[in-house]
């Protein structure tokens, strides 16, 4: 879709001030799929030219503007424990080849949507976000407390998610992946991820508004973590994609599913 009001596009690495209607643009995939008429200006955020993926001791660092296809060439090239959950996430987009190769870690991110399978991926390995403010500040926020409800996220005016590092430990966790949709090609309406380490931990998202993370010591069983989703979920996400019982319904099983995975015998 045209953006007819867009009246510039700024290079943010030259001097200029954050303005009333402008916009960061990675991808673009969001931002180019329906209106934005408060829109004045786009400031192109590729133009940094930051590397997609950096491993290091530290850990595993995505750039905002790696894009999905980036992402998933590093899994299915990485020897990483977690390269299959990685790659599983990036199948979740159901995407076209043109979003696959323009939609990006960052927007997924931002854009705070239930179904966001980067955000599912983020808040399984205990992913940090980088925010940088307009007057150079910035702070780091754990994924799973980025995004507050559908749509809605804790970046304030004119601030930049830069990045979001998974820490090393992270890296070589066993996990478990469910997922499910209402049609073989729709929208997730309960995706669910399990990992083992030094504890076991369960992330819910999809069904719910935001995300919802759960730790134990160690593998809990059955009726524990089924007690501790109904405790710890207050509102199931209703959307055409979905009915909130048949949402609560599939991550009860689907927890379960992914709880019985992990704790069987390596």
């Amino acid at each position: 879709m045209d953006l007819n009001t867009v009246l510039q596009v700024r290079d943010p690495r030259l001097a200029g001030q954050w303005e009333p209607g402008d916009a960061w643009l990675g991808g673009g995939t969001h931002l180019f799929s329906e209106p934005h008429p408060g829109v004045r200006r786009l400031v192109d955020l590729t133009r940094f030219g930051w590397d997609p993926v950096v491993t290091g001791p530290e850990g595993l660092t995505l750039a905002a503007t790696c894009t999905i296809a980036e992402l998933s060439g590093f899994a299915t090239g990485s020897a990483l424990p977690i390269a299959p959950l990685v790659e599983q996430c990036c199948r979740a987009f159901l995407a076209s080849f043109k979003v696959w190769n323009t939609a990006t870690v960052g927007g997924n991110l931002c854009l705070g949507l239930p179904a966001g399978p980067v955000i599912a991926l983020a808040t399984a390995l205990d992913g940090g976000c980088l925010l940088l403010a307009p007057d150079g500040t910035s702070r780091t926020v754990a994924t799973a407390d980025l995004v507050t409800g559908p749509g809605q996220t804790v970046l304030a005016e004119g601030e930049l998610l830069r990045s979001v590092t998974f820490p090393a430990a992270a890296q070589h966790r066993r996990s478990a992946f469910r997922r499910a949709s209402l049609h073989p090609h729709g929208r997730s309406a309960a995706l669910v991820i399990a990992t083992l380490g030094d504890e076991f931990a369960l992330t819910i998202t999809a069904a719910t508004p935001r995300p919802v993370r759960l730790r134990f010591p160690g593998v809990p069983g059955p009726g524990q973590l089924a007690a501790a989703i109904e405790d710890a979920v207050e509102t199931w996400f209703d959307d055409v994609h979905g009915l909130p019982a048949w949402r609560r319904h599939m991550t009860l099983r689907l927890a379960e599913q992914a709880r019985a995975e992990l704790g069987e015998p390596r």
